[in-house]
């Protein structure tokens, strides 16, 4: 008898009390493992992440936990081969692996890269612009973004045993969530020796992570307000979860991603030999046999102008006869086993429903010839492709979770878009056409329906990612049929396990409570220039006025010649005298932005590194010849790099008139040592 699978659980491994259930290999049936959770003790992991796991995260920074998630890449990219080796046993060839597994240690690293750079290094997140609530400027709102006290449960399905495991991980950790991970049983063995890799890492907090390997039963009983879970699975199982009390009434938040009938449209400008009509094909076929055609993304219905149904057909057919099926081991093989026999039956059993309104075109449903494997012992199952009768039903009804697609003919663009929402609603939709109007025109149509449209032509071919690829940075999820959930799309996918307050108080309060320096707080002006200052010695609030300087003519015109922006504005006076928004000759909105820098830098070397930009630059004033101008300037953020020797200092520049009068506003950012000699003056 094979190894029972263990759960990690309240800092300890736990082997449950009985003999569990067989795990096989999909490929050739033999035993891989056991599992059960019998005698599990939920409750003390669900405890155990809110007062251990929850604590330990939230202290840290954003760019701390980011810190984490890539160490925890570069740690299991180490561990790699194992997970390799092992994951053959899913039925998933070499190509099927890399998905999973490096798909998952990539997600890791994007949202390490994406915690660095787009988060701030605290623990509270601005949402939106500052809302001034009073006429004085003493009553402001702003929107936070804050960390939950709450647990993350993620309950996955058997096909991405890693990559379903790390993409949830990922924003939820860098959210301040402690994660419990229940794998589909099928394929738990890879996800467990995943866990034991991370557990055995010692790079997260205790109780950052837990496993369940076998049944949750009662998990959802002790969850409650501030938890979440986030499911990929049936709709069955979806409608489950939804009707539990603690989801219905309890304020647990459920996240859905379940069955989804996605579709390829082959564009009505397309022809045989365009490059689009070759990159369709290869398409529906990739999405047919990767991972077995086991992808809730994978290519459901092929939607194809009537007249061109034969020659798709055909086309398909052509490639998919050239797909090799067997163990994945073997190195030829193209397409791997499904996860189980089980599985293969209910993909044969939708088939079966399939085939009410529609015709096996290619593939033997039987089984057809391996290159390598017990056909008896292996859940083995050629691509099936079928094609439609007019009017039928079943496609946009049945989902074979394998390697079957079917296609279905269309009468326009009009046609196209009313049979792909008739999936009522998907994950994914591909269309590929190089005309912009039907990209447009299909894009409109399908978006309603779908979390993700590719547009694939000759252009992006190269780069493309692909039909079924969910990609870190873009939100994977969709609506109606496909759960409505949503996952993934880079800071959102973070700032979704967080909760989002609006806070209303006067700008020095809200100055400490986010820990950015708001529109009407107080100022600290000091002695020394603040680029003379460190990140030691920088505080949030410190300001420099500057003198002023008068922009003459002489200005304007050396500026108009030097760099031949010479807009009328700036070099015809009567011409300049005639427009309704200046009324004479005005300086250039970046000579002021150039002149500003003049008044507030201090030129000698120091802290201050570079300059790497300025943000939100409005021009709200004309500037006129024998006009002055000043600028205030002062440490809006102060942002310290965790692993350099220097930080990112945002400052607010305000560049007024002789009057008073703001004339350009922005943000200047800039890079700033940590430490310098003299900090101890």
């Amino acid at each position: 008898m094979s190894a029972l699978l263990e759960s990690y659980a309240a800092g300890h491994w736990f082997r449950a009390d009985d003999d569990g259930e067989p795990l096989l290999d999909a490929a050739t049936g033999e035993e891989v493992a056991r599992i059960s959770s019998r005698g599990l003790d939920v409750a003390a992991m669900v405890g155990h992440a809110r007062e251990i796991g929850g604590p330990a995260l939230r202290a840290l920074t954003f760019h701390q936990r980011a810190a984490l998630l890539k160490a925890l890449a570069k740690h299991l990219l180490e561990h790699k081969d194992e997970l390799y080796a092992l994951s053959a046993s899913t039925g998933a060839t070499t190509q099927d692996t890399w998905i999973d597994v490096d798909g998952g240690i990539g997600t890791l690293f994007s949202y390490a890269s994406k915690g660095v750079r787009e988060l701030p290094n605290d623990t509270v997140v601005l949402d939106g612009g500052l809302e001034r609530l009073g006429k004085a400027g003493t009553f402001v709102g702003q929107h936070v973004h804050t960390s939950r006290p709450g647990v993350a449960v993620q309950i996955n399905a058997f096909n991405f045993p890693v990559w379903g495991m790390l993409e949830k991980l990922a924003p939820a950790l860098l959210a301040g969530l402690p994660t419990i991970v229940k794998p589909g049983s099928q394929t738990a063995y890879l996800t467990e020796l995943a866990v034991r890799r991370i557990v055995e890492s010692g790079i997260l907090p205790e109780g950052a992570v837990q496993l369940v390997a076998g049944s949750a039963r009662g998990l959802l009983d002790e969850l409650t307000v501030h938890d979440c879970v986030d499911f990929t699975g049936s709709a069955h199982t979806a409608g489950i979860l939804r009707r539990h009390p603690n989801v219905l009434d309890g304020g647990v938040v459920l996240g859905v991603e379940a069955d989804s009938l996605n579709c390829s449209i082959l564009g009505p400008d397309v022809r045989p030999g365009d490059p689009e009509f070759d990159l369709f094909v290869k398409g529906v076929v990739t999405e047919m046999t990767v991972k077995a055609g086991q992808k809730c993304t994978a290519i459901r219905r092929v939607l194809v102008p009537g007249e061109l149904a034969d020659q798709v057909v055909e086309a398909l057919a052509a490639r998919l006869a050239k797909v090799t099926v067997g163990d994945p081991r073997h190195p030829d093989v193209r397409m791997g086993a499904l996860a189980s026999l089980a599985q293969r039956d209910e993909v044969r059993k939708a088939v079966e429903a399939l085939r009410a309104s529609a015709e096996i075109v290619a593939g033997d449903p039987a089984g057809g010839p391996l290159l390598d494997g017990d056909p008896e012992r292996g859940a083995f199952m050629t691509p099936l492709l079928l094609r439609a009768r007019p009017g039928a039903t079943e496609p946009h009804d049945v989902e074979p979770f394998g390697p079957v697609s079917t296609v279905l003919a269309y009468d326009g663009i009009e046609a196209a878009i009313a049979l792909a929402a008739r999936g009522k609603g998907s994950l994914v939709a591909s269309v590929a056409t190089h005309d912009p109007g039907v990209a447009r025109s299909v894009v409109l149509g399908l978006a309603p329906w779908h979390g993700r449209v590719l547009v694939l032509d000759r252009d992006d071919a190269k780069e493309s990612t692909g039909h079924g690829s969910p990609l870190p940075v873009l939100v994977h999820g969709g609506p109606g049929r496909a759960g409505g959930g949503e996952e993934l799309g880079g800071v959102r996918g973070v700032l979704r396990h967080m909760q989002r307050t609006a806070v209303q108080a006067s700008p020095d309060l809200l100055t400490a409570i986010t820990g950015r320096w708001t529109p009407g707080a107080a100022r600290a002006a000091s002695p020394v220039h603040p680029f003379r200052k460190s990140l030691a010695e920088l505080r949030v609030g410190d300001t420099i006025a500057s003198p002023s300087r008068t922009v003459s003519r002489a200005d304007i015109d050396h500026f108009s010649e030097f760099t031949g922006d010479t807009f009328y504005a700036h070099t015809d006076p009567e011409a300049a005298a005639r427009n309704p928004l200046f009324g004479g000759i005005v300086a250039h909105g970046y000579l002021v932005v150039s002149l500003a820098a003049g008044l507030f830098v201090d030129p000698a070397p120091g802290p201050v590194l570079a300059n790497f930009g300025v943000d939100a630059l409005r021009f709200l004033t004309p500037v006129k010849a024998g006009d002055a101008i000043a600028v205030t300037l002062t440490v809006k953020q102060i942002t310290p790099r965790v692993n350099a020797d220097y930080g990112e200092v945002r400052w607010d520049a305000v560049v007024t008139n002789q009057e008073g009068e703001p004339v350009a506003t922005y943000d200047v950012l800039t890079l700033v040592a940590k430490t310098w000699p003299g900090d101890d003056r």
